[in-house]
């Protein structure tokens, strides 16, 4: 949505409340986009670099909100993370990740001025599973060290990283958590299965999580997985422990999910668990 745009309400530096055209009220958040404007002016969108609406009723209530109890001087550095983002993965990202993201920052920073460390239970996976959110996650950490002086854990990239991967599918951070915890259940089944220990930095480990969280997507979306009838047979013949854990992995899944799994999904799971077992 670009402009015209009336001012309504200047609410600081980098955020107002404007009219569109078609009298719609919307939040305008942008570097310096409230910067010497005031009430009844038309922003001339054509001088601001990078500027966000905030049309959603519910976000606009929420982020006015958050704005109360956040530094001005944050909102910036925020708008700049969020232009950080889209510019990095050239993907347009739900309007939710303004009040998420930076609300789940600010937090993160007075916990750590609190002498607070929250840790991240699923940082390995996550990095497994989003490499491209948790490499632009990264430069976020480092955008606000050198922004604001604030060093913030590594744990935190992996959060960021859930945010950015939730602002790119629409999916709610509940939902993604969902998945990690599911994956992180599933290995350790196939490690007490096996009896084995799988390295979190191989690459049969980063082989394993991308494909159950593809699995899982496919459950998730109903699409269809081409079966090969005789490679089941020979497996389940040749690597019968491999093949019970499988099915052993996708009633756990659809258990949890409650969706169901192609029988094919067990040729693959068989295949790759094959990769790991002692040989």
């Amino acid at each position: 949505m670009r402009g015209p745009f009336e001012i309504k309400k200047v609410l600081n530096n980098n955020v107002v409340i404007a009219i569109t055209e078609q009298n719609e009220e919307v939040v305008l958040t942008g570097k310096g986009i409230g910067f010497n404007q005031k009430h009844g002016e038309k922003l001339d969108d054509t001088k601001v670099d990078k500027f966000f609406v905030l049309a959603n009723k519910n976000e606009q209530e929420q982020y006015k909100l958050l704005l109360s109890d956040v530094p001005e001087a944050f909102i910036g550095v925020m708008n700049d993370a969020i232009s950080l983002i889209e510019e990095n993965l050239g993907a347009d990202l739900d309007e939710h990740i303004h009040v998420a993201l930076t609300d789940h920052l600010s937090f993160a920073i007075k916990r750590l001025r609190q002498g607070l460390d929250v840790k991240n239970p699923f940082l390995v996976e996550t990095q497994t599973m989003y490499p491209k959110e948790y490499s632009v996650a990264e430069k976020v950490i480092q955008l606000l060290k050198s922004k604001l002086n604030i060093d913030l854990p590594e744990g935190e990239v992996g959060f960021v990283a859930l945010h950015i991967h939730s602002a790119i599918t629409n999916r709610s951070l509940s939902t993604l958590n969902k998945y990690s915890a599911l994956i992180n259940l599933l290995v350790s089944v196939i490690e007490d299965s096996l009896s084995l220990q799988i390295s979190r930095t191989g690459i049969d480990y980063l082989r394993l999580v991308r494909h159950l969280r593809h699995a899982i997507d496919r459950s998730e979306q109903d699409l269809p997985v081409e079966a090969h009838e005789r490679l089941e047979k020979v497996l389940k013949e040749e690597y019968p422990l491999c093949y019970n854990i499988a099915w052993k992995l996708i009633k756990i899944m659809q258990r949890e999910l409650n969706t169901s799994f192609p029988d094919a999904e067990a040729v693959y799971l068989t295949m790759h668990l094959q990769r790991l077992s002692p040989k």
